[in-house]
């Protein structure tokens, strides 16, 4: 895959135009759900995730923070996306189970 730097130290674009978080697979839509999720704070989110820097947690929130609407209509996006996949899903037998018992509704 081929990258494209940015102005910001640890994150690079991807082929797809995805900006990801330097020497890692992570995007940075992931650590910013992640935190939105849980209301990590950077220290929290390094604990979570060892692998990536603190630097790199850092730069990759200021990169959401300046490119808010559109990594925020991405986001959306890809809850859309997982939305439909889940309709069009056949209930598993776990699943199917369960609400048969009332466990799920």
């Amino acid at each position: 895959m081929t990258y494209t730097t940015t102005d910001y130290k640890h994150i690079q674009l991807n082929d797809a135009d995805v900006p990801v978080i330097t020497e890692t697979t992570m995007k940075v839509v992931e650590l910013v759900t992640a935190q939105q999720a849980y209301g990590w704070s950077p220290e929290e989110l390094h604990f979570q995730y060892p692998h990536v820097s603190l630097g790199k947690i850092h730069s990759a929130l200021a990169y959401y923070w300046d490119h808010k609407d559109a990594l925020d209509a991405d986001i959306e996006r890809r809850d859309k996306m997982v939305e439909e996949l889940r309709r069009q899903t056949p209930p598993s037998r776990i699943e199917q189970k369960l609400r048969e018992q009332g466990y799920l509704s």
